[in-house]
């Protein structure tokens, strides 16, 4: 677990923002038959660690050096993957907080010997925490959206974390009354 308290040693000077396209990637990979789950199609696990790495990848580019996965929200499986296909993990940063980034991820997935256009078979938002070489939480640049898609990702990223937010406030304040009325004990 990282401790992510900040310490506040006074004012800071302004970090200059990056914009979107400069942490930007693609991780490309075939998948093979040690991928496979016992339906014989990929294993969700395979395509959730290529997202984590490709959305780190990010995190560590945006921030200018080491960030740790704090979160993954929303990961969702929209077709099966197989072996033999070529699949592109494409990320990019949609927002930034103090410390914290928003990666967002879509997964495609194409044939290996075919030219028929990739099609989307799953996405996820990850949420990483830049640290320094203690392992503390240290600032990152803000984000700076350059399309008209890259502002609408940086407003849904906000609208996520309100929900985070609110969902770990609510989870908290009901096991703080539980305690108190001496249950869960």
């Amino acid at each position: 677990m990282v401790d992510m308290t900040i310490q506040d040693s006074g004012p800071e000077p302004e970090i200059p923002g990056k914009p979107t396209s400069a942490s930007r990637t693609t991780l490309s990979h075939i998948m093979t038959a040690s991928d496979t789950n016992l339906l014989g199609t990929v294993h969700g696990g395979v395509i959730m660690k290529l997202v984590d790495d490709a959305a780190g990848a990010v995190a560590g580019r945006h921030s200018g050096g080491p960030a740790v996965t704090a979160s993954m929200d929303e990961m969702a499986f929209l077709a099966p993957v197989r072996v033999g296909d070529l699949v592109h993990v494409r990320a990019q940063c949609n927002w930034t907080g103090r410390s914290s980034m928003e990666v967002g991820v879509r997964v495609l997935a194409e044939r290996w010997n075919e030219s028929t256009p990739a099609t989307q078979v799953g996405s996820a938002y990850l949420v990483f925490a830049a640290v320094d070489e203690d392992g503390k939480p240290r600032r990152v640049p803000p984000v700076l959206p350059e399309t008209e898609k890259d502002k609408r990702r940086f407003q849904e990223a906000q609208i996520r974390r309100t929900h985070r937010l609110a969902r770990r406030r609510a989870i908290m304040e009901l096991r703080e009354q539980r305690a108190a009325d001496g249950l869960d004990g």
